[in-house]
């Protein structure tokens, strides 16, 4: 693995801890339960992943939302759902349309504010905007929690707003009609970690909930309908918007899986995942994090995310596939911008270490060019995250002037509440700012971009301490020669779904170096073997051509995930290198 010469320690593999005691049940794959107790799951109701087993809808504010939205139905009430430009609430928006209109909603419409000209959230603009479509009542997604303003506009005309959102608040509420957010203050709900799409969702749980008991459904004459099919999109939303996996998302996300294998998913998922080349009947979670969210993202990214929303909402299987097919083109459009941006944005670390005559590179990284292009800056602020292991915020002109900025952090540092340090001490230097521990917005005046710079560097500083900064990738161990086999490998795909908070499983030996060669310009094709043992596996390791001169017969220590390849109708196990460790005589170019 390459990394800047900046003195960043390199990349270090670390052993997880388990517990002097595993709890689990004796009778599960001895690697699973490993693997399953070093992410701390203690008792076999852990492992159940069945519907029964979700936390119950005990949101604080459900109550009053549920009342607002069954008057709304009785009255037959225009309703429009305010969503966001990212795939949690692209599904989340297209969950509360679809759910909506099963519970009854005859008028039922959505709005998803443009990046470019809007920002983020439900700002005074984007209501006055819903207000010429004339709805009676405003319902947010993935958004709302922070938008005091846009909420007082609607209070102005007339407008009650319903929000529902999953992000941090600030010290005051906004003064909607009604708020669903399991990180409000006092909300009992046990699984804090919802996205927006999995809120929207609990709440049509308990709408459908509170309908039933008023008889609506016999009054009208219509079936209750099951929710559960709305699984698919909530998985979906859930994986890409990195929420971790707690035992309530691994459920909702399963259980979505679940449906997309059975191939009863909605057609805009069956066709995303077509054209994204991934088998329905297979599918994981990680295909929907790296496969067909970036190609739902790719339209907010770069136009609008309306075309997004209309894939996902098309029952018909036809203009779903040809949504999908425009989204999968944006998405390699999206694929060549981001590659030439991260070539900028190294550049300018490197050239920030240059001019820190050898010192260290400051402990909070701003970057901005005035070329980049803002749907952009998020995917580039992760990147320099991971190459630098340290928060980034990356930042490019809107066309209004103002400087509008994506950051990501790293673990230990909770970045709204440092981007908080930096309005508290520095007022009026962020324009606005919100998000979560690990990803966040905000926007500033173009003057300020130097002052941001320092201040978001030493309020990272006063945050992170004397911590040292190096990447760690965590293991599980070593695997017995018995266990490197396909049934240990299809056991660990099946055991998921693994993503943010539950990392799928990656191992660690020490192999010798049989063969090596490049395929595909920039990957390595291995056939390594354990020392001490007689078996040749095969491995590849992408992307790691340019960064590693190996010779045969070397020793490496390799970090590793076993997977299952797939070619010409064989199975065979295979190696998936996340990191080669070799021996001194053995260096990195």
């Amino acid at each position: 693995m390459a990394t800047f010469e900046t003195g960043i320690s390199a990349l270090e593999i670390r052993r997880r801890p388990l517990p002097e005691q595993c709890t689990l049940p004796q009778s599960l794959d001895p690697v699973l339960r490993r693997v399953y107790a070093a992410r701390g799951l203690h008792s076999a109701g852990e492992l159940e992943l069945g519907l029964a087993a979700l936390a119950s809808p005990s949101l604080r504010g459900l109550e009053a939302a549920c009342q607002l939205l069954a008057a709304m139905l009785e009255r037959d009430a225009s309703i429009l759902v305010v969503g966001d430009f990212d795939a949690d609430g692209a599904t989340g928006c297209a969950v509360a349309v679809r759910g909506l209109r099963a519970l009854g909603a005859r008028r039922i419409d959505y709005l998803v504010p443009d990046r470019f000209a809007f920002g983020y959230g439900l700002s005074p603009e984007i209501v006055r905007l819903a207000a010429e479509r004339q709805p009676q009542l405003l319902v947010t997604v993935d958004n709302g929690i922070a938008s005091h303003a846009g909420v007082e506009t609607a209070r102005g005309l007339g407008l009650p707003v319903l929000v529902t959102d999953h992000h941090l608040p600030g010290d005051r509420l906004p003064e909607a009609a009604a708020i669903v957010n399991p990180n409000q203050p006092d909300c009992p709900f046990p699984s804090k970690h919802l996205a927006g799409v999995g809120v929207m969702f609990y709440l049509l749980l308990a709408l459908r909930a509170h309908l039933r008991r008023s008889g609506w459904f016999q009054r009208r004459g219509i079936p209750e309908p099951r929710l559960a099919e709305l699984l698919d999109l909530v998985a979906l939303g859930t994986v890409a918007d990195l929420v971790p996996l707690d035992h309530n998302n691994r459920i909702l996300v399963e259980q979505g899986l679940r449906r997309m294998r059975a191939g009863v998913a909605a057609p805009g998922i069956q066709a995303l995942a077509q054209v994204a080349g991934r088998d329905p009947r297979a599918l994981v979670a990680a295909d929907l994090g790296f496969a067909l969210a970036p190609r739902l993202n790719a339209a907010g990214r770069l136009v609008d995310m309306s075309q997004g929303v209309e894939c996902l909402l098309s029952d018909d299987p036809a203009a779903a596939l040809r949504l999908a097919q425009e989204l999968d083109a944006l998405n390699r459009e999206r694929r060549l911008l981001q590659a030439h941006m991260e070539a900028q944005a190294e550049a300018a670390v490197a050239g920030l270490a240059h001019d820190a005559a050898g010192t260290a590179l400051p402990q909070g990284l701003c970057l901005y060019d005035p070329s980049w292009h803002l749907g952009i800056v998020g995917l580039v602020a992760a990147r320099i995250r991971e190459r630098t292991q340290r928060p980034v915020v990356a930042l490019a002109p809107d066309r209004e002037g103002w400087l509008k900025g994506s950051a990501r952090s790293v673990p230990g540092l909770h970045l709204r509440d440092t981007l908080a340090d930096v309005a508290a001490r520095h007022p009026g230097l962020l324009e606005r700012f919100g998000g979560h521990a690990m990803a966040a917005g905000l926007s500033l005046a173009a003057g300020s971009l130097e002052a941001f710079a320092r201040a978001f560097d030493q309020a990272v500083r006063e945050r992170r301490g004397t911590a040292p900064v190096g990447a760690v990738l965590w293991s599980d161990g070593s695997l017995g020669e018995a266990e490197l086999v396909l049934e240990t490998a299809a056991a660990l795909r099946q055991a998921g779904p693994w993503g943010q908070g539950f990392p799928e499983p990656i191992f660690d030996d020490h192999f010798e170096l049989l063969d090596r060669r490049v395929v595909g310009e920039r990957h390595l094709k291995l056939t390594l073997r354990r020392l001490g043992a007689p078996r040749p596996l095969s491995a590849i390791a992408f992307g790691a051509a340019e960064h590693y001169c190996l010779t045969e017969r070397a020793e490496l220590r390799v970090a590793y995930r076993l997977d299952l390849n797939h070619y010409r109708g064989l199975r065979s196990l295979q190696l998936m290198v996340e990191h080669l460790q070799p021996e001194p005589q053995v260096a990195p170019l």
